[in-house]
C-alpha cells in the first residue's frame, strides 16, 4: 500500500517489520517516526541476542559468575519495542511481537477469591 521509503541503517530484522507494516498500512509522519523507533529497537535485539550467544548467558566477573548483562537490556528493548509497537495500534501486530499476558494472578484473579 505505502510507497515510504525504509530508513538508513536499518539492519534485516528492522527492514522485516518497516516492510510488514508500512506494506499493509498508511502510517501518518508521527506513527512513522515511532515505526522507524521500534525497528531501530528491534535491531538492537538482535546485535544483544548475538553477542549474549557468543559469551554465553554467564559471563565471569571479579565477583565470579553472573548473568550476562545483555540479558537485562534484551528484556528492557523487548519492553521498549512492545510499548512502541502498542501505541501504532496496527491489528494483528500484536499477535506476533508483543508477549501474551497472563492476565490477573493472585487473590484479585477470580480463581483466587475466597469465598
Amino acid at each position: 500500500m505505502s510507497t515510504t521509503r525504509v530508513p538508513s541503517k536499518l539492519g534485516s530484522a528492522g527492514k522485516k517489520l518497516w516492510s510488514a507494516v508500512t506494506n499493509d498500512f498508511e502510517l501518518a509522519e508521527h506513527e512513522l517516526a515511532q515505526l522507524e523507533e521500534a525497528c531501530r529497537v528491534r535491531d538492537t535485539i538482535g546485535v544483544l541476542r548475538r553477542q549474549v550467544d557468543e559469551d554465553g548467558t554467564m559471563i565471569l566477573s571479579s565477583q565470579g559468575a553472573r548473568l550476562h548483562p545483555g540479558i537485562a537490556e534484551i528484556r528492557a528493548q523487548q519492553l521498549t519495542l512492545a510499548r512502541l509497537l502498542a501505541t501504532l495500534a496496527v491489528p494483528g501486530l500484536e499477535d506476533d511481537v508483543l508477549p501474551a499476558s497472563s492476565g490477573v494472578r493472585g487473590v484479585y484473579s477470580p480463581a483466587g477469591r475466597r469465598r
